[in-house]
């Protein structure tokens, strides 16, 4: 897709300190009389999304069309989906890292009273932070104010919590072997990263599988390498071509020839 030279996007680094919170910020604004569709692909990261101007519009693979007036929280993104900036539309994203998010908002005090979810819509700490951030004039501005508004708010990482996102190993169990460190049960270790991270471990290799295989056809693509599928099988770990096949239709819902082909038009649209 041809994006209109009104649109500008660009990303803001995470500056010293809360670099286990956020893996980055993302700006992007439609300035031209068309709106502008984009995909999204999965990150597996928790998203905050502020909107400013026109509404943007999210759209699930079911067809499901949301509305972003102000702001919302949804994560982590596990499939691929689009969104549409209208005319007049800006958006900020803040991607949160690993658990952060549940770090915020994991504990609830017990003696808070419980109230019926139409009315919590009235609280939500995030709608006045978009009022606050609506006043600012510059994205770098309102992510400044973004992160003073978090720090308060944010609960330091545990030790095991730790060992789940720093744990870089593919021919280890990280379950076992931080049960051991830590001296709980496997169990735990398990319920702690379903809870704090909102996915599995299971999940989250399937996820950098794909990756690979995507990384992979990328590079083949840039060297104007012929991609050999049963290479990349053997590669990545796949038992076979159906299991590639159904991972590019979980997470991006086409196959790995279209993708293929989609990618190839895009980064060298003389090759055929």
């Amino acid at each position: 897709m041809n994006i209109k030279p009104d649109y500008h996007e660009f990303r803001i680094s995470v500056p010293q300190g809360f670099e286990n919170v956020f893996t980055h910020f993302y700006f992007a604004e439609n300035g031209s009389e068309a709106p502008v569709t984009k995909t999204l692909l999965p990150t597996y990261q928790t998203i905050l999304l502020f909107c400013f101007g026109e509404s943007a519009t999210i759209s699930t693979r079911e067809k499901t069309i949301i509305d972003v007036d102000k702001c919302m929280v949804f994560g982590p993104v596990r499939q691929a989906f689009e969104y549409t900036l209208p005319a007049g539309c800006s958006i900020l994203v803040a991607n949160f890292k690993d658990d952060a998010f549940f770090r915020f908002f994991g504990k609830v005090s017990l003696e808070q009273s419980v109230k019926h979810p139409d009315e919590l819509l009235k609280d939500n700490c995030f709608t006045d932070l978009w009022y606050q951030l609506k006043e600012l004039h510059s994205a770098a501005e309102q992510v400044n104010h973004i992160l003073a508004f978090c720090r308060p708010y944010l609960q330091y990482q545990d030790t095991t919590s730790k060992l789940l996102s720093s744990f870089d190993n593919d021919f280890l169990n990280p379950i076992k072997i931080i049960a051991e460190q830590t001296q709980q049960t496997e169990r735990n270790i398990q319920r702690k990263q379903k809870e704090q991270f909102g996915y599995s471990l299971k999940e989250l290799n399937r996820y950098k599988r794909f990756l690979k295989a995507i990384k992979i056809i990328e590079d083949k693509i840039e060297k104007l390498d012929s991609v050999k599928w049963f290479d990349i099988i053997h590669e990545c770990g796949y038992y076979d071509q159906s299991q590639l096949i159904h991972d590019f239709k979980h997470f991006i819902n086409i196959s790995p020839a279209q993708y293929l082909k989609f990618q190839q038009e895009i980064c060298n649209p003389k090759s055929k």
